[in-house]
């Protein structure tokens, strides 16, 4: 009867370890994710007050056209802004969109044309 305690008791302290690795893990991710978000919405302000070309609605109205013509039918609930390269000029600029979904997440890559417009670079 004892070492069915012991057993017992083992499995417990792992359960209960495995439960805090895991808490510990997830906070911490989205404890990333919110910074590199609010370093993608510093950079946008930088760059909006160097180039007003930067305009949010205008990417995130791209980004949503990007994924309704690379990824029909696919539904997703927001899209975030996740990285700004703004360099001198336009033509080497690009913002990188993430878009959630229930079924996993999409990353949008727009660049500048050379008229300031934004086009699809990539989507995956």
């Amino acid at each position: 009867m004892d070492i069915v305690l012991i057993v017992v008791g083992f499995v417990v302290v792992l359960a209960v370890l495995f439960f805090v690795g895991g808490y510990v893990a997830s906070r911490r991710q989205n404890e990333n994710w919110a910074e590199n978000v609010a370093q993608a919405e510093r950079a946008l302000e930088l760059a909006w007050a160097a180039d007003k070309g930067w305009d949010r609605e205008l990417l995130h109205r791209s980004a949503r056209e990007a994924l309704g013509s690379h990824k029909p039918g696919w539904e997703y609930r927001d899209v975030h802004l996740v990285e700004v390269s703004d360099q001198p000029g336009v033509q080497d600029d690009r913002a990188q969109l993430v878009a959630v979904g229930d079924d996993g997440e999409a990353r949008v890559v727009l660049c500048r044309d050379d008229d300031g417009g934004w086009s699809v670079e990539s989507v995956s």
